[in-house]
């Protein structure tokens, strides 16, 4: 059997794929004479297209590439960018899914009510990374479809039980609690859906006073719905609204004082009662790269009101990566912050992804096993990964951060639902 016919037997297999391995070339191979990322070659490899910008040019490397390994014509007819529909005498059958798919010989085609895009449009016109963070829920169908008694991805964390566990999440609590109970100084960054709020909130969870051992501390959140790092665009967070929201946390019925110098003594005194009372105070922020240079300055301030030897609260800050710059230790304003905060940046899924998402659906009461094919996992991660435009290999980030996972789950779920597709596989991760 030819490679090409193998790949129509096959419908988790592209044309690609199956030709290197009829010549038994490796992927490194492409990657090498490419000149591309590793990721961006396995995702070209598994879904057997041809990047959206600059394929003509990818294609006619790789097609001189393996024909100079012995690569037949006939083999090479079937790496076109775009697969025509087998006519219906051949063995196979056609449908699409939200692209393409084949169906193995004898197989009937799933029937879709309304046409969708090809392949090609889809992959040349995707913005891929708007597409990934954009909210996608699974429809009834889907949930239909597998069995599900729930949505996985929706309010699906209202409990500590709910946060998945992984390395770097267990670092990020211990931190947090630490600051919590020894007035320590930690940021959390994150990227977009990495899951920092949800870590936040566990803590508070578990600081509840029904929780135990730890209702001793009390954790003050100043307001940012509105915060931005300068006024043009909203409204700075000061050391002065962060002094109202310690005092008010800590008496509620306060009367401030109108100078500064008073109000600040206010709230020292708050602290050293709360503190001679066996209390502990962590100062919260979220959304802490909008806050302008000077107050992440007097932060530290915040951080030597003692009494005695001994720290009266401990700061958190919850942000996104654009936090690091400005506390970067080149910049002589921030200098003195950044020697003294811990900076922990939470870490992707990548090798977690199985674990997590059977712990998402092992909530609803569902097995992962009857959701993915065995290797949808790898396609996922390679769907994940991000290059900028003329960046090297070294510069690819992995975006397989929870919100972005759930998204994408939910996004090929719905597609395999669609077409009666009866798992989530590569093709179907590549494809929709």
């Amino acid at each position: 059997m030819s490679p090409s016919m193998s790949l129509t037997m096959n419908p988790t297999t592209s044309p690609l794929a199956a030709l290197l391995a009829a010549l038994e070339l490796p992927q490194s191979l492409l990657v090498k004479h490419l000149k591309i990322s590793r990721s961006g070659v396995s995702r070209m490899v598994q879904s057997g297209l041809w990047p959206a910008r600059g394929g003509a040019a990818v294609r006619t490397a790789v097609l001189g590439l393996l024909r100079a390994h012995g690569a037949k014509p006939a083999q090479l007819a079937a790496l076109e960018p775009i697969k025509k529909l087998a006519s219906p005498s051949d063995e196979v059958h056609s449908t699409v899914l939200t692209g393409e798919c084949t169906h193995a010989a004898g197989e009937a085609a799933p029937s879709i009510e309304t046409p969708t895009k090809t392949l090609t449009d889809l992959t040349e016109n995707r913005k891929e990374d708007a597409m990934l963070l954009q909210n996608e829920t699974l429809s009834p169908d889907a949930r239909a479809h597998f069995g599900l008694r729930a949505d996985p991805f929706r309010n699906d964390v209202q409990s500590s039980a709910d946060v998945f566990q992984t390395p770097s999440v267990r670092y990020v609590q211990a931190a947090l609690m630490d600051a919590a109970k020894n007035s320590g100084f930690v940021a959390v960054t994150g990227e977009s859906g990495a899951g920092k709020s949800t870590l936040a909130e566990d803590l508070e969870e578990r600081l509840r006073p029904e929780a135990g051992k730890h209702s001793d501390v009390l954790v003050v959140r100043p307001y940012v719905l509105a915060m931005e790092a300068n006024d043009t665009k909203g409204k700075t967070l000061k050391s002065s609204h962060i002094a109202e929201a310690i005092a008010y946390a800590l008496d509620p019925n306060l009367t401030m004082r109108s100078s500064p110098q008073a109000r600040f003594a206010q709230v020292h005194q708050l602290l050293i009662a709360s503190h001679r009372a066996k209390r502990k105070i962590l100062l919260l922020i979220e959304e802490a790269h909008c806050l302008p240079t000077a107050t992440l300055k007097h932060l530290k301030r915040f951080l030597e009101l003692k009494d005695g030897m001994k720290r009266l609260l401990g700061v958190a800050l919850v942000a996104q990566p654009e936090l690091r710059n400005l506390l970067n230790s080149n910049k002589a304003e921030a200098r003195e912050v950044m020697q003294r905060c811990e900076m922990i940046t939470l870490a992707p899924l990548d090798n977690e992804l199985e674990g997590y998402l059977a712990h998402k659906f092992a909530r609803c009461g569902l097995k992962m096993e009857g959701v993915f094919a065995a290797d949808a996992m790898d396609a996922m991660r390679a769907r994940l990964v991000h290059l900028p435009r003329d960046g090297k290999p070294s510069d690819a980030q992995s975006q397989c951060y929870p919100l972005v996972v759930n998204n994408l789950v939910a996004r090929a779920m719905n597609a395999a639902a669609k077409a009666g597709w009866p798992t989530v596989d590569a093709q179907v991760v590549a494809k929709c």
